[in-house]
């Protein structure tokens, strides 16, 4: 899942940074509100961490022009200010959850898992290809019991491909909603993540994944005759 973080603050940015990215989610950073309010607009986020005094543009005010222009990207809002009225205020307006600094990071963690995993986003959080199955909570990859090793990005581009099976993905799709906003669209890191995905998954018995030249990639299920 890809995440926007909307903080002037670097310390507070690195921090969650580093503990969103070690529990599995992509992140894109923008430090005032009007970079946020574009990158919102670009790209679709699974939620957006907004801290509530940005310059240019509060987090209040992003959180209102987003809703108002029906970009229902779920939203925690970050603040120091702890009035029971701020809050209310807040959540009127559109924000999913308000948490006041200083916090736990397994706090907010736990917070964006329960968010994401609101039926309306109807993303399982166990997934199924023939007989590899996904812990998304616990990032762990199992055949018939046996662990299957990935790294964070092989795993988020894993459970990218399994939640959209079937369908040709662009390179430009893929790096948007797997890789965050600084990433060289013109490197081979895709290319270089399939080629191990392949080694990792395949069990070097048939194809899971397909190539289309020029295309992208999909992946494809598995019929239950050819299970592995």
């Amino acid at each position: 899942m890809k995440l926007l973080i909307v903080d002037d603050d670097q310390n507070i940015v690195n921090l969650l940074r580093l503990a969103l990215k070690a529990a599995g989610y992509t992140i894109d950073l923008a430090s005032d509100g009007e970079q946020g309010y574009q990158l919102a607009q670009e790209y679709h986020y699974s939620l957006i961490i907004l801290d509530y005094n940005l310059p240019k543009l509060s987090g209040r005010e992003l959180t209102k022009k987003l809703r108002q222009e029906e970009i229902n990207t779920p939203i925690i809002i970050i603040s120091v200010r702890s009035e029971l009225g701020d809050k209310t205020d807040l959540l009127e307006l559109g924000a999913d959850d308000y948490l006041t600094k200083p916090f736990a990071l397994s706090e907010l963690i736990a917070r964006v898992k329960a968010i994401t995993r609101r039926p309306s986003e109807r993303q399982p959080n166990y997934l199924r290809l023939g007989n590899l199955e996904l812990d998304c909570d616990r990032l762990t990859v199992t055949r018939k019991g046996q662990t299957i090793n990935l790294s964070i990005k092989e795993f988020a581009l894993l459970e990218y491909l399994i939640r959209h099976k079937g369908i040709v993905l662009s390179r430009q799709e893929i790096m948007e909603n797997v890789w965050d906003a600084n990433a060289d669209p013109f490197s081979n890191t895709i290319e270089v993540h399939i080629s191990n995905l392949r080694k990792k998954i395949e069990n070097g018995r048939r194809e899971i994944i397909t190539t289309f030249s020029n295309r992208g990639y999909k992946l494809n299920e598995i019929p239950i005759k050819q299970r592995f």
